[in-house]
């Protein structure tokens, strides 16, 4: 798949990191959220987080204009221009199955559970694109332990809203809706996997999954669901939405592995946006020392 350069988009435009760590003090609340802002922003740490990368980060232009967001769309810049339908308060996430104490959170008790946290990940996408992206979040797990899971709990579930008044794309059958994820207990609850409100210092824009979608780094970028109503704790494998519509090109784990091409193009190489060349794919997204022991004794060929 040819990826090509926005031709509006200079080197000069792609925020340098020092830039983007001074605009602390706009963090949030310069986005015009008071939600997100006050002690939410008090509680950001200031410090780097252990788990971000080092490389370049692309710029806000570009994390925000190519996307991949079916519910308005299943072309790049169709979430960009059709998300400002999507109605991001009041939110709230329901979290039941296997736990002791089942809830429904609003984002503002989300907020509560932990510091707000920088952290800047790769993102790879099965099309064989990537990008760097300072995310802000919380982990996964901080919500996860609100709920006590009971010992039966085997894998998390993620649906996301559902809502053709709002997603204009919704109105197409290109997928069984609403969209679904899932990941294994362990996975969920490692310390690299987060639920993001925000990136590049402001409150997370529509076409990102606004307002809390999940990132998990070292896996491809479909994993990463947006825009969560609802969590479920539960003893079985669940129903994925692309693992649903085509089992043969997207496996439940969906890690990142260079070893296992998609049936209609290799995932040897990937081009990050705003490159011209492309780069080696790096096994987990380049997160191996973090999670390979995940997946110890699995055969990540037939368990892709």
């Amino acid at each position: 798949m040819l990826i090509r350069r926005p031709s509006d988009i200079l080197p000069s435009e792609i925020t340098p990191p020092e830039v983007f760590l001074n605009r602390r003090q706009f963090m949030l609340a310069a986005a015009g959220s008071a939600l997100l802002a006050g002690e939410a922003m008090a509680a950001l740490k200031s410090a780097p987080s252990p788990y971000s990368t080092g490389e370049k980060m692309n710029s806000l232009k570009e994390i925000t204009t190519y996307n991949n967001f079916y519910e308005f769309g299943t072309d790049k810049s169709d979430p960009a221009e059709k998300a400002s339908s999507l109605k991001t308060r009041p939110w709230q996430i329901v979290v039941e199955g296997e736990v002791g104490k089942a809830r429904i959170f609003g984002i503002e008790e989300i907020l509560k559970l932990a510091p707000l946290e920088e952290r800047i990940y790769r993102l790879r996408c099965v099309e064989g694109w990537s990008m760097v992206i300072p995310w802000i979040g919380i982990p996964l797990a901080s919500l996860l332990k609100q709920v006590q899971p009971t010992g039966n709990a085997k894998f998390v579930a993620f649906e996301t809203l559902n809502d053709p008044t709002q997603m204009p794309g919704v109105k197409r059958q290109v997928l069984d809706w609403p969209y679904r994820e899932g990941l294994r207990i362990d996975e969920a609850m490692h310390p690299l996997t987060i639920l993001a409100v925000g990136l590049y210092g402001e409150v997370l824009p529509k076409q990102n999954g606004a307002p809390i979608r999940l990132v998990v780094p070292w896996k491809y970028g479909f994993k990463s669901i947006k825009s969560i109503v609802r969590i479920r704790l539960q003893t079985q494998q669940p129903v994925t939405s692309w693992n649903q519509s085509a089992p043969n090109e997207y496996g439940f784990y969906s890690n990142v592995n260079p070893a296992v091409d998609h049936p209609r193009w290799s995932q040897a190489s990937e081009r990050r946006i705003g490159e011209y060349f492309k780069r080696k794919t790096l096994p987990f997204n380049g997160y191996a020392d973090q999670v390979a022991s995940l997946y110890k004794g699995m055969n990540l060929i037939k368990n892709f």
